[in-house]
């Protein structure tokens, strides 16, 4: 979509193909989402689509940016460096619809720079309704049924709500990641997310008038699971659930290992000799497992063993056999929520939306938000 033509004096001219964005709901700010795209970073590039205005912390205005030239932002002593400006914070406001580039990529709203943990963060401040354009487009695939679409929006939708609001005393509410939402500003809108989100405007799920915790996977392997047996506290409405996954291409899965690497990952055991689940919850995810080897054993935890050896999910099941340590899987991601596989399906199917969310967030309920 995009690329460098030419660099000069720490500058570089950007080309991007914005055409079809720019006739595409214009933007106006109902509810302001704080997004870190970039954390812990020594430099960031920064741009705009369109000339740009800078401001300080103080929204007042130190400069201009011409559009379609880069910047790299950095830290210098306690504050930031931006081409001719320093300031301990700095904005950077597009003029009319113009987009931010951020690091590699362009994003709609505005950016703002400052100083965390002495590194260079940035975060873009986006339009709820804009940012949902990006984020079912990287949590879902774009050709899905309009159903699970819209589905995927709701959810998203949802849970940037709660995470805003349980944030709001930090520096920014989400990041890019599945720590919280997949984002990847213009680079995963199409014509699909849009309709999607558009046709579910500012429509959340709730319980008892409050926004849920909306958490969404890719495929639970069959069964959703209660909260409480993978986190902490039970909620009425993450309950498990029958899944519609078993078509997902993550719905089964296998991984190999040799015995002596996966003894040497963990840690004081030798080469693996057997693995023993020692909790499970209810459908099978492992919450503890006991790795056996020829110098001894360790209990390490099914998320700890699902880092060590990438794992897809914890709904696995383990055996030796001549050297090798065999995964046998099913699923991707936690398995709390709504599967988005499962939801895909259901809307094969023929299931709207509405009967989506339902069945994977029992006892909540659909609920128009203000755009206040």
């Amino acid at each position: 979509m995009f690329k460098f033509l030419q660099k000069f004096g720490g500058r570089s001219l950007l080309l991007v193909s914005l055409f079809w964005f720019a006739n595409l709901d214009p933007a106006q700010a109902a509810v302001d989402l704080r997004v870190a795209v970039r954390k812990g970073a020594s430099t960031i590039q920064i741009g705009s689509s369109t000339n740009a205005l800078v401001k300080n912390n103080r929204g007042q205005a130190l400069g201009e940016i011409s559009a379609m030239s880069a910047f790299n932002v950095s830290k210098r002593g306690n504050q930031l460096a931006f081409d001719r400006w320093q300031a301990s914070e700095i904005w950077v406001e597009p003029k009319g619809d113009g987009y931010v580039w951020i690091g590699d990529r362009w994003y709609r709203g505005r950016t703002q720079l400052r100083i965390e943990q002495g590194a260079v963060m940035a975060i873009n401040h986006v339009d709820l309704e804009q940012y949902l354009y990006s984020v079912v487009g990287a949590e879902a695939i774009p050709s899905w049924p309009q159903e699970a679409l819209k589905a995927q929006a709701v959810a998203a939708r949802t849970y940037a709500l709660k995470k805003r609001a349980e944030n709001s005393r930090k520096a920014f509410d989400l990041d890019t990641t599945t720590a919280t939402q997949v984002y990847k500003g213009l680079n995963s809108e199409y014509s699909t997310t849009h309709d999607a989100v558009n046709a579910t405007s500012n429509q959340v799920m709730t319980y008892n008038g409050d926004v849920i915790l909306a958490v969404f996977h890719a495929s639970s392997g069959g069964h959703t699971e209660n909260v409480e047996d993978i986190w902490t506290s039970p909620l009425p409405y993450l309950r498990g659930v029958a899944d519609y996954d078993q078509s997902a291409p993550v719905y089964q899965w296998g991984k190999n290992i040799s015995a002596s690497r996966l003894g040497q990952l963990v840690g004081g055991v030798g080469t693996v000799t057997q693995m023993v689940p020692q909790r499970q919850t209810p459908q099978g995810r492992v919450i503890t497992m006991k790795v056996v080897g020829d110098r001894g054993s360790k209990n390490i935890s099914g998320d700890q063993l699902r880092k060590i050896l990438d794992l897809r999910s914890t709904l696995i099941s383990a055996s030796v056999q001549g050297g090798n340590v065999y995964i046998y899987g099913k699923g991707f991601g936690h398995g709390v929520g709504m599967s988005q596989w499962g939801a895909n399906e259901l809307a094969e199917q023929g299931i709207d939306y509405q009967r989506i969310l339902n069945h994977y967030y029992q006892n909540a309920s659909i609920s128009q938000i203000s755009k206040n």
